[in-house]
């Protein structure tokens, strides 16, 4: 969904130009694997277009399953089959990478005593006279 500018309303009409029907296929082991086939707007094959395969995984962290999306190179779901291994792989270590980031940046938000947020100079027993460059 894209919101209009000025944000009062969205975006809901569907692209009927850019359809996909959706066949799910699982070994129920290690993942998923989404095949979208290009189909018009009344439902028959779009052979204008490549058909798109989609991996799914999940990371298994402290917060519990972190779901990983991916899309996998191949013009046929044996090929997709075949190239789920590495494609995975680089969608976890993507994913890996922007977990990094955002502790990243949750770590560089130091909040600093009496340097605003509504608090009084001293009341959390500094001084606010710590000063990032």
């Amino acid at each position: 969904m894209s919101q209009e500018p000025g944000g009062n309303s969205m975006n809901l009409t569907m692209d009927a130009a850019g359809i996909y029907r959706e066949d799910v296929y699982t070994d129920r082991k290690v993942g998923t694997i989404r095949c979208m086939t290009p189909v018009k707007s009344d439902g028959s094959p779009d052979t204008a277009r490549d058909m798109l395969f989609i991996g799914e995984a999940q990371i298994l962290t402290p917060m519990g399953a972190l779901p990983v999306t991916f899309e996998i190179e191949g013009t046929s779901l044996a090929e997709a089959v075949e190239n789920y291994a590495e494609a995975a792989r680089g969608g976890v270590e993507r994913t890996v990478k922007e977990i990094q980031e955002m502790r990243r940046q949750a770590a560089s938000s130091i909040v600093l005593p009496g340097a605003g947020g509504g608090m009084p100079p001293g009341a959390l027993g500094g001084g606010g006279k710590i000063q990032i460059p």
